[in-house]
């Protein structure tokens, strides 16, 4: 029984894995099951078997992207025993570190909020308790702190969109940045690891925590 479950996981996973290489090269329109089921090592009712649609594929890819991401950006700011400047740090590297992990992820999202509307609301739906708890929190402590004169009064909203903004930016225009940039780094990931590291402090400065 052990080995049946085992081999099922694996299936899974390679199924999940060759699909979301599927829907991040082609996107949701150009996504082929058959392609996937290829790409898996699995016949195509194989796959049907385990996800039934495509549809049901790219929900489970998507929402399980969308609870990682919240999953580390939670375990860093939503952490109480370190204190807000470090928390914020963290939550900036940590969000930066996902998405140079997953380098297609930004650029994929635009394309489906552009080309299929309808997506977003299931994007909406997977982040809104995330996002909800997680600013809910931040506010008040950013309330706290100001309210003794330890940072500036922000709001939490325009700082978690600064902080996805700057993160998401030098991946989604990296064509671009490399060509203005031209030689002067070694590597495009040398640019990258200074360019988290001036993310972090820009958004400090924003709050100017001391």
């Amino acid at each position: 029984m052990d080995k049946e479950q085992n081999q099922s996981r694996d299936t899974e996973t390679r199924i999940l894995q060759a699909a979301e290489k599927e829907f991040f090269e082609k996107g949701y329109i150009g996504a082929r099951t058959a392609s996937i089921a290829e790409a898996a090592g699995v016949t195509h009712a194989m796959l049907h078997y385990y996800f039934r649609t495509k549809d049901k594929l790219f929900e489970r890819i998507l929402a399980e992207k969308i609870n990682m991401l919240g999953d580390i950006i939670l375990s860093a700011i939503g952490d109480n025993h370190l204190p807000l400047e470090d928390r914020i740090r963290q939550g900036v590297e940590r969000h930066f570190d996902f998405i140079s992990a997953n380098r297609d992820l930004p650029r994929f999202i635009v394309n489906e909020v552009l080309t299929r509307p309808e997506h977003v609301e299931l994007m909406k739906q997977n982040t809104l308790h995330i996002v909800s708890n997680l600013l809910n929190s931040l506010q008040h402590e950013i309330d706290e702190y100001a309210a003794q004169g330890l940072c500036r009064p922000v709001d939490a909203r325009m700082l978690l969109i600064d902080i996805v903004s700057l993160n998401v930016f030098p991946f989604m225009a990296a064509p671009i940045i490399q060509g203005a940039i031209g030689d002067y780094y070694e590597s495009y990931d040398e640019f990258l690891a200074l360019r988290k590291k001036e993310n972090v402090e820009t958004v400090l400065r924003k709050l100017k925590i001391h």
